[in-house]
């Protein structure tokens, strides 16, 4: 798994330092700037070659698992799929507010902002107090899933 770090690794540097040798001296490299005219094409040309490289090479170790690890089966009945459902609910909920506070809070606090500039620290007042109505539904939520 060293040797697929190592040929990400290899992988980045070779774009880096194939755009430094085409922009500081594009005199000595004729022949792949011609192949090649923006520099950009050149270095996606290495990247790609060594992800295809790193894609032949390293899929064996990637997709391989682990001989001496033992998995542990637990079991979820309906009655614990229905209570973190049920933990969802009021997040799922207290969102759907908020969203629906902010909206009309929202309009019309920029309208009162562009009237009264002087406004805004009461307009973002108004907003937060909207939006923690998420944030209350999101702590019941945690404290609901504490007891399952």
């Amino acid at each position: 798994m060293h040797w697929l770090v190592g040929l990400m690794s290899f992988a980045i540097v070779g774009l880096i330092a194939t755009g430094f040798y085409l922009e500081f001296r594009p005199a000595l490299a004729p022949r792949l700037r011609n192949l090649f005219k923006p520099a950009l094409a050149v270095q996606m040309t290495v990247f790609v070659g060594a992800m295809f490289g790193i894609l032949a090479l390293g899929i064996g170790d990637a997709m391989a698992q682990p001989a001496a690890v033992e998995q542990v089966v637990t079991e979820v009945s309906v009655g614990l799929g229905l209570a973190i459902i049920g933990v969802g609910i009021p997040t799922a909920l207290s969102t759907i507010g908020a969203g629906i506070a902010v909206g009309p809070i929202g309009s019309a606090a920029l309208a009162a902002i562009t009237e009264k500039p002087e406004m805004l620290g009461r307009s973002l007042i108004y907003i937060g107090l909207a939006e923690g109505i998420a944030i209350y539904g999101l702590v019941v939520s945690i404290l609901l899933l504490n007891r399952i």
